[in-house]
């Protein structure tokens, strides 16, 4: 099912009475979500988020724009007739009922052309049982379960009534983080086996970036930019987007370009022919450094930290906007961990380059 949101946007009236200053939740968003696909909402708490999921979900009306499903403009449809299973983040299992009761309770709510027989709900309870492996566990309730069951006993309970589309709101930030991993590993392979549209709301940018076929990245209720995870980490339209996205964190400096060249400091770090002369923020990913004893860059080391396959080199340098500096080398470069300095030579396709004024991105 194909989703459109055309000029959705939301706004919440002041809570002071003597202030007329509204909230704007959601900030005129379009965008196409394609059939089949599972995409990743992604931003900082308060970035409307969650708020454009509940629109879609017809559990918020908005304020302006359109939500279509199809060719069906489903605005003003009610959140039952709207064909969507919806997965909190605090699960919202009933108590006092098995997982079974659980999974059967939507069924059991369908009325005319659409109710089911007992024996029928039955057969469908168990077939989402099964593809969510809970099919074992389906005398007990919820208090009997662990946090991860309980998640797979709610995904079942929004699939049972095989949803047009499936809205999930922040649904692993209550796991561990070993459990994180396999719940999410576990959602993209029943998103997959269903093939239903899937909305996924987060903020953790590793799970969105990790199972999503596309990801859309929101600040303050505005869409900042829309494409594959490996795309917009590989290509970031502007600061916020880059400082958002990536483990470590991308390295920030204040630079400036001048004669076609790239100045951090006093260092000429590389060639930016294109580009006028101007202040700049230079944001460097952690593996855009190489280690070289001629190169133009020089950080002072606080730290080498050995993880096998990699090393990371914690550094400073004084026109650096983050604390630290954190630089991911390969092993086999054998680093002098005793050194005060580290020199480096720069990737170029790893560096990009901000207007000191709208943060927007200057491409090179």
């Amino acid at each position: 099912m194909k989703i459109v949101l055309e000029n959705l946007t939301k706004i919440f009236p002041s809570r002071n009475k003597k202030s007329n200053d509204e909230v704007i939740a959601v900030n005129n968003f379009n965008f196409e979500i394609p059939d089949g696909k599972l995409i990743g909402l992604l931003g900082p708490s308060g970035c409307g988020k969650s708020t454009t999921l509940y629109m879609i979900s017809g559990l918020q009306k908005p304020t302006g724009g359109k939500i279509y499903f199809g060719e069906d403009d489903v605005t003003e449809l009610s959140t039952e007739n709207r064909g969507i299973g919806l997965v909190f983040q605090n699960y919202a299992l009933y108590p006092h009922m098995t997982v079974k009761q659980n999974i059967l309770f939507p069924l059991q709510n369908l009325k005319g052309a659409d109710k089911m027989t007992k024996e029928a709900m039955l057969e469908r309870a168990y077939e989402v049982a099964k593809l969510v492996q809970i099919e074992t566990l389906m005398d007990r309730k919820p208090s009997e379960l662990s946090g991860g069951q309980q998640q797979r006993v709610a995904i079942a309970r929004a699939l049972v009534k095989m949803p047009r589309v499936l809205l999930l709101d922040e649904p692993l930030s209550n796991l561990d983080a070993r459990l994180r991993l396999q719940t999410r590993e576990e959602i993209r392979r029943i998103q997959k086996e269903t093939g239903i549209t899937t909305i996924f709301v987060t903020h953790d940018q590793e799970e969105a970036m990790s199972i999503s076929d596309m990801i859309v990245v929101m600040k303050l209720g505005v869409m900042q930019q829309i494409g594959a995870p490996q795309d917009v980490y590989d290509s970031p339209a502007n600061l916020f987007v880059a400082k958002f996205l990536g483990t470590p964190p991308i390295n920030v400096f204040e630079g400036r370009v001048q004669g076609g060249k790239l100045f951090i400091g006093d260092a000429a770090v590389m060639d930016v022919n294109s580009v006028e002369d101007q202040d700049v923020h230079v944001g460097i990913r952690p593996e855009g450094f190489i280690v070289d004893e001629n190169g133009p860059l020089v950080c002072n080391v606080s730290n080498v930290e050995v993880m096998g396959r990699d090393v990371s080199v914690v550094s400073t340098h004084e026109n650096s906007e983050n604390p630290i500096i954190r630089s991911i080398i390969n092993a086999d470069e054998r680093m002098n961990v005793a050194a005060e300095t580290v020199r480096y030579t720069l990737k170029p396709h790893k560096v990009f380059l901000f207007s000191k004024e709208t943060e927007e991105r200057i491409y090179f």
